[in-house]
């Protein structure tokens, strides 16, 4: 660990201050001390020799050969087959944004390729998660003899199973955790196969529309290898990276390798509007400006996610295949309006979870559960659980048969998605999988507890180690007329910022505060003014009632040392910027 940073050692919220890379470090590196892009890269991990790779992250530097994946060559082929002989296709995808976009990339790319494929979603509350016997079986029955599943299937043995009784064929393309047996599906693509090669493995943070779009490059290959574009034009894959960009945010992959340049290209496309869905989504978001990473991950995912959580579960394949532009103004306005209803069960549904998190002590996995919850936001919830609570956190939404649906997600450092799969295997759970950071899950009322005791021993070491260094990793000390436009513009060429690249935080004051107050429902906003006589804004989200929140409320005529992200503000007459606060310390 690197030496503290302005030397804080116990801030507001009682974590040192490190440098996110020693400056001892940076003087070895011989760099120079404006070379900002160079330092953010290397704090993050970037080896010297791979800078300019990393500088500008395009999908010739990163891409692998789709063939490296088990299974890959084999799907493409039987697509490629269905494709010459015209057969009907079925994309069967998981509700949330990772599962929409990659139904809607499969569909679209097999549309431009001559064949009219279809999309089925499952409701949420009717069907649950993932592909069901019942399901594949009717998709058969009304004339689709393949289905593809994505961003599921990885655990839908007994479905698998059934679909093939019934002369269905499956290919699964998926990104969750498996089990060292797989479903009897026609081809299983997922870099979290145990039996992948590390070549492959390595990819196993992509997203599932990363897998697709593999699978969508394999695919293009096969029938290229074929002759099939001797009297036919080729569908541009690269025209689809807006989808694999907006579910590999939402999903909260790790921006880094492959990921971080189809984010990187994806917002390229995205800018340009051709999606003609995601345009009209992006004008009900009041979108005017090319979007940002942030941009899809808190303005555009939510709202497609709304129609899984608490609306009609297709709402948004069918936005992001749709082009005629009244269809997909009228379902972005539908959505829009799903949002809102969907922020506000989130509100009630997260003012009990926090209730019943006192129960939990300090106990490694926060787990709470309650009658009635809505399922379509326990996910949500359980994310802003975590960050309240620092460690992992379960919610679970019990029906009047005694059956819990939940939904977990984890800290850095403790694999969720492999515990959840080892509680199944035990018998304690019905069904469950999941990755890392996110799982999810079924379980009878009367195992909670026995869920709960499995986890918190399991999981315990992995929190405690996790846990250990809480330590605020800065990358630069701003002077107080340091956070401006300028200093937002310049960092961005080191983005796209995300899960695993984190935006720059900075460390700037002393500064005093001139006005405090709450806005919205719990956020603390403020009016600084550093000793350099420039001012500027802060604000602390949803942290009224927390300790940082109070003191910053009442810390009038103090002054002190701020910590967070530097963001541009354009709504004024003339651009600004304010400071997203993480922290804070006192300077006197």
């Amino acid at each position: 660990m690197s030496e503290a940073a302005l030397g804080i050692t116990h801030s507001i919220k009682g974590q040192p201050w490190h440098w996110r890379r020693a400056s001892a470090d940076m003087a070895a590196e011989n760099l120079a001390p404006d070379d900002l892009v160079t330092q953010l890269l290397l704090a993050r991990g970037v080896a010297r020799d791979d800078l300019d790779r990393q500088r500008t992250p395009t999908l010739r530097g990163f891409m692998p050969d789709p063939s490296l994946f088990r299974d890959m060559d084999a799907a493409a082929a039987r697509l490629a087959d269905a494709v010459e002989r015209q057969e009907a296709v079925t994309i069967f995808g998981d509700y949330d944004v990772d599962g929409a976009t990659s139904a809607a990339l499969l569909v679209r790319l097999l549309r431009g390729l001559g064949l009219p494929a279809g999309a089925y979603i499952p409701d949420r509350l009717m069907e649950g998660y993932g592909p069901s016997g019942a399901a594949l079986v009717k998709i058969g029955e009304a004339g689709s003899k393949l289905v593809v599943t994505v961003d599921c299937g990885a655990q839908a043995f007994d479905a698998i199973t059934e679909a093939k009784a019934a002369g269905v064929e499956v290919i699964v393309v998926d990104h969750h955790q498996c089990a060292t047996t797989l479903p009897a599906a026609f081809a299983l693509v997922n870099p979290n196969r145990l039996d992948e090669e590390p070549d492959a493995a390595i990819h196993g943070n992509l997203a599932a529309v990363g897998v697709a779009f593999l699978l969508g490059a394999a695919l293009l290959r096969t029938l290229r290898a074929r002759g099939f574009f001797a009297t036919r034009n080729e569908p541009a894959l690269i025209d689809l990276l807006d989808l694999v960009a907006l579910g590999t945010v939402a999903d909260v992959a790790r921006l880094t390798g492959f990921n971080r340049a189809l984010v990187t290209q994806g917002l390229k496309v995205m800018a340009r509007r051709g999606n003609t869905g995601l345009a009209a989504l992006m004008d009900a978001a009041r979108l005017t400006k090319p979007p940002s990473a942030s941009d899809m991950g808190f303005a555009l995912g939510p709202r497609i996610n709304a129609g899984g959580r608490v609306g009609k579960s297709d709402l948004g394949v069918r936005l992001l295949t749709t082009s005629d532009p009244q269809e997909a103004a009228d379902i972005a306005v539908e959505l829009n309006r799903l949002n809102e209803e969907r922020r506000a069960i989130e509100a009630a549904v997260l003012e009990q979870a926090i209730d019943a998190s006192a129960a939990c002590g300090n106990a490694p996995v926060a787990i709470v559960a309650g009658q009635g919850w809505h399922p379509g936001v326990i996910g949500i919830v359980a994310g802003r659980l975590k960050e309240r609570l620092h460690r992992p956190a379960i919610v679970i939404a019990l029906d009047e048969d005694g059956i819990g649906k939940g939904s977990g997600r984890s800290i850095s450092g403790v694999d969720l998605g492999a515990a959840i799969l080892a509680a199944k295997e035990t018998g304690l759970l019905v069904a469950g999988g999941g990755h890392a950071m996110a799982a999810g899950l079924t379980v009878a009322a009367g195992k909670v507890d026995a869920l709960g005791a499995y986890l918190n021993d399991r999981l315990a070491a992995d929190v405690e180690r996790a846990s250990g260094d809480k330590s605020l990793l800065i990358d630069a000390v701003l002077a107080p007329r340091g956070i401006n436009p300028l200093w937002c513009d310049a960092i961005e060429s080191a983005g796209p910022y995300g899960a695993g690249w984190p935006a720059p935080r900075v460390a700037t004051g002393p500064v005093r505060i001139v006005e405090a107050g709450i806005v919205g429902t719990d956020h603390v906003r403020l009016i600084v003014s550093g000793d350099d006589g420039a001012r500027f804004k802060a604000v602390a989200f949803r942290s009224a009632e927390s300790e940082l929140g109070q003191a910053l409320l009442h810390a009038r005529g103090r002054r002190l040392w701020l910590a967070g992200r530097a963001k541009r503000d354009d709504w004024g007459s003339r651009p600004a910027a304010e400071l997203h606060l993480e922290d804070a310390a006192w300077a006197d």
